[in-house]
This record gives structure tokens, sequence and C-alpha cells, in this order.
């Protein structure tokens, strides 16, 4: 018989006040309360802490206090990781990130899903689907990613973003449902060099 834990990470129902994920839940809520009680000058020990908590191979994540999180072991996060101020990971399913991602603040990231039925969701069931963010990727303020949704490469998620669905690779993304506004072409990037080139000029004046 699978377990509540073999369910949950299957993306099935399973009951969430089984004791093993209340334990689980527990041991990550206690890493968190530690690191959003880190002093500021604290770099070293909230990276330890982080480390405990999420899986990092680059080891350089690095997360604004304050934030939450669910499990932690369920986050994968590539190098050249930074989230501002107030971030939600519900990692009931995996949250699998790519390299040099920047989260604004308040960003929420939720696998969690419950049945739409109040006879079922009563019963303390639930469900998980994974969340996925490609390489190169930015994600604006209050922006919510929904469960199960995959973000390409090199795209940008407009601040207060409600994204329910996949979206593609250079894209622009805005609104509540999320939408592509545009695509981003070799314009954009002529345009942002060269805006780099008028700062490094400035620079060396």
């Amino acid at each position: 018989m699978p377990s509540e834990l073999d369910l949950m990470r299957a993306g099935q129902l399973y009951n969430s006040t089984a004791a093993e994920l209340v334990k689980m839940r527990a041991t990550a809520k206690q890493k968190v309360y530690r690191y959003n009680q880190t002093a500021p000058e604290a770099n070293a020990l909230r990276a330890q802490i982080l480390q405990e908590l999420i899986d990092c191979p680059s080891r350089d994540a690095y997360i604004e206090v304050p934030f939450r999180m669910d499990y932690g072991s369920n986050v994968h996060i590539g190098a050249n990781f930074y989230a501002n101020y107030d971030s939600i990971f519900l990692d009931i399913a995996p949250i699998t990130i790519g390299d040099n991602v920047m989260l604004g603040p308040r960003v929420s990231l939720y696998t969690a899903g419950h049945p739409l039925v109040a006879s079922v969701r009563n019963e303390f069931l639930e469900y998980g689907h994974p969340i996925t963010i490609g390489n190169n990727v930015w994600i604006g303020g209050n922006a919510v990613i929904c469960p199960g949704v995959t973000i390409g490469d090199n795209t940008v998620i407009g601040a207060g973003a409600i994204v329910t669905k996949d979206m593609p690779v250079n894209s622009l993304i805005v609104g509540n449902p999320a939408h592509v506004l545009r695509s981003l072409t070799a314009a954009d990037e002529q345009y942002w060099q060269a805006e780099k080139q008028r700062y490094l000029a400035a620079r060396n004046q």
C-alpha cells in the first residue's frame, strides 16, 4: 500500500494530515524560521540553512527574508538564483528552477491543488502538480505561478500576472489570466545591449 508521501509525490490525492507529512513540514518550518530570524549581516548562516533546506548544487541561491516553504526537499534550483522579499514556495510537488532566474517581491509558486467539491476537500485530501521554470527567467512582483505550469527559457513574467498554463520561450507574459503579450526578439537584444554600452560609457567618463 502506498504511503501518503508516495501518493503526494505521484501527483495523486493524498491526506495532508498524515503524521509523516506533518513531521516533514514541521522540520521545514523550523529551518525557515531560523532563516527568517537571521541578522542582516549573517550571509554565511543563511547560506548554510538554505543548503539544508533545498536542493541547489551550485550552493549560490539567495532568498531574501522573509520567505515561506512547505517542505524544501521538493525545491530544485539552478545556479545564480535570486528571490526578493516574501516569496512563497508551496512545494507539495517538485518546483524545478533553471539557471539565472530572478523572482520579484511576493512571487508565489503554488504546486498545491484542492478538489473542487467541498465534500472531498473537507476531508483534508489534496494533490500537487509540478512547476518548472526554465533558464534566464524573470518573474515580476506579486506574480502567481499555478500548479502544473512550465515557463520556457528567457521569458519575462510581468508583475501581478496569474500564470495558469504553460508559457513559451522568449516571451513577455502579462495579465490575469496570463497571456503572451509579445515575443522577445533580436531588437530587444540590440536595444538593451546599446543601453549597457551607454551605461559603461557613462561609468568611464
